[in-house]
């Protein structure tokens, strides 16, 4: 599991993430708003743990902007804004926990373990989109009932996208995730994979799946 603390006193950063690492947790801090949101927006996070008082962009606007661009992801507000009022707002805005400092590591490793037993559903069986549908354990896709070879990458990679439907996915974020390395920006193997995964994929229907965000990555949508 890999989570990213959103935390401007280094230290307070630090601590947390120590502590996450001795759970065998992946963690990675960032100290403002702005290197917060573009984490998220680069990286695969299963949860984010965010401070409101926090440099460049508070955490109201980061909580705000993150529903927009992944509502399904888990977020707990840790905050020394104690009031009724910063609680009922954070929650209200979207937040699914609000703890406030000082706080208990154990009780902040209790709560983000009850986050992500908590996360949506999803099913082991089957992924679908539009008339697409994937079978993951016979490893078989189908678009309106006809079967689609897919390579095991492909396969993988389409998995992925369809794991992450409506979401903007990066080159960073596919090259980590399916591939298993960092992003070269000096390569075009993600273009070429998604390009051959595209003309399989929507060659020959009338609605595209896979569409380009100039500049940023990847969707797999209906648009």
């Amino acid at each position: 599991m890999r989570l990213l603390i959103v935390e401007d006193q280094k230290r307070t950063a630090d601590f947390i993430c120590k502590g996450f690492r001795e759970y065998q947790f992946q963690a990675d801090a960032v100290y403002d708003g702005a290197e917060a949101l573009y984490h998220i927006s680069e990286y695969p996070y299963d949860a984010v743990i965010l401070d409101v008082m926090l440099p460049i962009m508070d955490g109201w606007t980061v909580l705000e902007k993150i529903r927009e661009l992944k509502p399904q992801l888990p977020v707990l507000m840790l905050s020394a804004c104690d009031s009724v009022e910063s609680r009922v707002k954070g929650l209200e805005m979207g937040a699914h926990d609000y703890l406030i400092k000082p706080f208990s590591f154990s009780e902040l490793l209790a709560r983000v373990k009850t986050l992500l037993r908590c996360r949506p559903y999803e099913n082991p069986t089957l992924l679908s989109i539009n008339d697409l549908v994937l079978n993951l354990p016979k490893h078989t896709a189908e678009r309106a009932g006809k079967r689609i070879p897919l390579t095991a990458k492909e396969f993988m990679l389409l998995a992925y996208m369809l794991r992450h439907q409506g979401e903007v996915l990066s080159r960073t974020m596919l090259a980590e995730h399916v591939w298993d390395i960092h992003f070269d920006s000096n390569t075009n193997v993600i273009d070429v994979a998604i390009k051959r995964l595209r003309e399989k994929i929507d060659q020959g229907h009338d609605i595209p799946l896979i569409h380009t965000v100039r500049g940023v990555g990847y969707v797999l949508d209906i648009r």
